[in-house]
């Protein structure tokens, strides 16, 4: 009887659950899709290419897919039950809703670990093969990339600011065009309007300026020998090569240590060593004082003065006054090169704890995205037995309400723990540590088949309220 129970448990589950979780992964890949459509667009890439892509850049989205469909189908299968009164039928024989809820309980934990592996292991390897393939595609054929107002410098030795684009995507106005061929030689182009189009072998991006000036300047490392150009025209041609911005296979090495691209374990070892270098770097300080003031080590030529009255030691006058000049601007100069020391290590040390916080926080993440499965589950199973609806229409709306709860608490514990304002132990479990109480409430008032969301029990109170006001009155 128990284990018939169980397969019908599992079977109403498992239905909604992949149809859920499909059509939540597909509403979360369709929105990664529209967040780079512009880095896509006009850069004649093959369908393999956007594939791959779409599928690096969803990866992550899958975890967020997996709560979303374990809540909704969990609220869906109990209110289906509770519906048909299969519930009532199963608690009037005894059997208690923890231990109908068991094996879903089981699969839930099971899920969790699934969801821990593939965050752990799938989703790093996803991240470096997605921020490898960005980097290619965006610097791909850039001439529908220029955006106004904004210099675009991924050409090599040019940098192109366009004021305004016509609707045309080709006709351009206020050019300006940036060129350093070496180090002493600064060209620049400045034009009215122009024509940007690509060349007919796709190598090349064609402007065709009107109406402006072009700037040379001839360096020299004799300054006096520097020319300066000034030329008019009406027309003028600029041709920029893009072979070198084709798509190119990016070695993803480079990318290998960033920390969202790291497992658990790599993320503490990452931690450590982090750490281990902030006690390198006290000693590097302690060095850098010493170097600076060497004469801390030196006995002091004033202490036979120091029992005489403070107006009386002037150090300056045992200076000669051919060497005070000197010895100021010495002074203001060890002055100047430790408060360079210290910024530097004010700036180090910032840049370090920052480095720590974002390893530990990708380090709990891993952890509270995979337990907030189970939370979910705890809240989604007691709301569909409370209910009693089942189909797509209250176990939606309620199901869409604690997951816009979950995520905005997730989103405010990611945000205050990149900013410092709370500890990663505390920010990345912000929706876990708010809704755990939930859960329990909700599964309490299921078990004892409260009538928490029926209507007739809050007008039935308000009648009884007001009938004792009346007989107080």
């Amino acid at each position: 009887m128990i284990k018939k129970l169980d397969t019908l448990i599992l079977k109403s589950f498992l239905g909604p659950f992949i149809i859920t979780f499909f059509i939540a992964f597909f509403v979360l890949m369709m929105q990664s899709l529209w967040k780079y459509i512009d880095d896509l667009v006009g850069k004649g890439l093959d369908f393999w290419t956007i594939s791959q892509f779409l599928w690096y850049a969803s990866a992550s989205l899958l975890m967020l897919a997996m709560p979303i469909a374990i809540l909704i189908s969990s609220i869906m299968t109990f209110g289906n039950l509770g519906e048909s009164f299969e519930l009532v039928a199963i608690k009037s024989s005894g059997i208690s809703l923890l231990r109908f809820m068991r094996p879903l309980m089981m699969l839930t934990i099971l899920l969790c670990g699934i969801t821990f592996i593939f965050a752990n292991y799938v989703i790093p390897y996803a991240n470096l093969k997605f921020i490898t393939l960005y980097s290619d595609i965006y610097v791909k054929k850039p001439a529908f990339d220029l955006k106004e107002g904004v210099f675009y410098t991924h050409i090599p030795n040019y940098a192109i600011k366009v004021g305004k684009k016509e609707a045309d995507g080709k006709t351009i106005r206020n050019v300006v065009i940036f060129e350093q061929s070496n180090s002493l030689q600064d060209n620049c182009i400045v034009a009215e309007k122009g024509i940007m189009q690509l060349s007919p072998d796709q190598q090349y991006l064609e402007f065709n300026l009107e109406n402006g000036f072009r700037y040379q300047e001839k360096g020299n490392y004799n300054e006096a020998e520097t020319e300066f150009t000034r030329i008019g025209f009406t027309s003028f041609k600029k041709l920029f090569d893009l072979s070198v911005l084709q798509k190119q296979q990016t070695n993803d090495s480079l990318f290998r240590n960033n920390y969202k691209m790291l497992s658990a374990g790599k993320l503490l070892h990452n931690i450590d060593s982090i750490l281990a270098l902030e006690q390198l770097q006290q000693q590097k300080l302690k060095t850098d004082f010493k170097r600076v003031l060497r004469y801390l080590e030196l006995p002091d030529s004033m202490v036979n003065l120091k029992n005489q009255s403070t107006a009386a030691i002037q150090y300056e006058h045992l200076i000669p006054d051919s060497m005070r000049l000197k010895v100021r601007q010495l002074a203001l100069n060890k002055v100047s090169e430790l408060k360079n020391i210290v910024l530097q290590n004010k700036i180090d040390n910032e840049a370090r704890v920052k480095d720590v916080r974002f390893h530990k926080m990708e380090w709990h993440r891993k952890f509270s995205i995979s337990l907030a499965c189970l939370i979910l589950f705890f809240i989604g199973a007691p709301l569909g037995a409370i209910i009693r609806k089942g189909g797509l229409g209250m176990p939606l709306v309620v199901a869409i309400i604690f997951f816009l709860i979950f995520h905005l608490l997730n989103m405010f514990g990611d945000k205050f723990s990149k900013e410092g304002i709370l500890e990663p132990a505390i920010g990345m479990w912000l929706a876990i540590i708010t809704l755990t109480p939930v859960g329990i409430f909700l599964t309490y008032k299921a078990m004892n088949d409260s009538a928490l969301f029926n209507k007739e029990f809050y007008v039935r109170y308000w009648r009884k309220m007001k009938n004792i006001r009346s007989i107080k009155n």
